[in-house]
């Protein structure tokens, strides 16, 4: 595996590539993190995987000092994987003295987790533009627990006219359901146990769903009820969206998705399930 710290670094190894997979990540890989690198293993000829903490899309109160790192171990990894460049590069390589640029998506940008973390997505559209822009990948691969993300990047490859296929891959969960997340580092093995009320909430909404209620009110405050009992400490938001538009839904539909965002030891955690 070669491992290129400079953008000069990797559009030289880029340069004879064939067709590019291209895997973005901040780091502490879990098992969510490898699906996406086999699933790229299998579709390309060569797999990019970046590791880089992006401080644009935290903001100030937010947790970009602590974030868990373990590039040590996340080199191991992806070497096990058989990936075939891992990019490694500085906050002052992507951001040099000077860089001014912002890229805002629109109304999706600014609802939803747009609404409680201010710039959040103008910070990941940019970054990953760059990366787009950098690496040229053929086909780019993210994870759909993080749902809003996944539809800011495809808008901004439609709008931009990036030629690069998304591909979104399932929600990894533990054996309770507990999607996997780097953050749940942070969690105490009792926090992580409480935490998978999270799942248990959504599959209750589905079920419920299924069972011909639509009201969006009621789904939510069911959904809520059955988080709140089983040990997590806040729930920040239940909300029924479009899949696309993340405008909030008044009545359910087929194809909609049911979003949390739930705190437990202050640790924010998000999930989703599809109707």
């Amino acid at each position: 595996m070669k491992i290129c710290s400079t953008i000069t670094d990797l559009r030289n190894a880029r340069a004879s590539l064939k067709r590019v997979g291209f895997v973005p990540t901040m780091g502490f890989l879990h098992e969510g993190h490898i699906s996406l690198v086999r699933e790229a293993k299998r579709q390309n000829d060569v797999v990019i995987v970046s590791i880089f903490v992006n401080p644009t899309q935290f903001s100030a109160h937010e947790d970009l000092d602590k974030y868990p790192r373990a590039l040590e171990r996340d080199s191991a990894l992806l070497q096990e994987e058989g990936v075939d460049i891992l990019f490694t590069p500085s906050a002052d390589e992507i951001y040099p003295d000077g860089f001014s640029t912002r890229i805002d998506v629109g109304p999706l940008a600014h609802r939803i987790e747009g609404a409680s973390r201010p710039g959040h997505f103008d910070g990941v559209a940019t970054v990953v533009a760059k990366l787009f822009n950098i690496i040229q990948p053929d086909r780019a691969y993210f994870g759909q627990k993080d749902a809003q993300q996944c539809a800011v990047i495809q808008q901004l490859v439609r709008d931009l006219n990036i030629p690069v296929k998304i591909i979104i891959g399932d929600i990894i969960r533990n054996q309770n359901g507990l999607a996997l997340s780097s953050r749940n580092s942070y969690l105490s093995t009792s926090q992580q146990q409480a935490a998978t009320a999270i799942y248990r909430g959504l599959l209750h909404g589905k079920e419920l769903f299924l069972s011909g209620m639509q009201n969006s009110s009621t789904l939510q405050h069911e959904i809520t009820k059955i988080i709140e009992a089983n040990g997590v400490n806040t729930v920040e938001y239940v909300y029924i969206v479009h899949p696309f538009s993340f405008e909030l839904k008044e009545t359910a539909e087929e194809g909609d998705l049911i979003l949390v965002v739930a705190q437990n030891n202050n640790i924010r955690l998000l999930d989703n399930m599809k109707l």
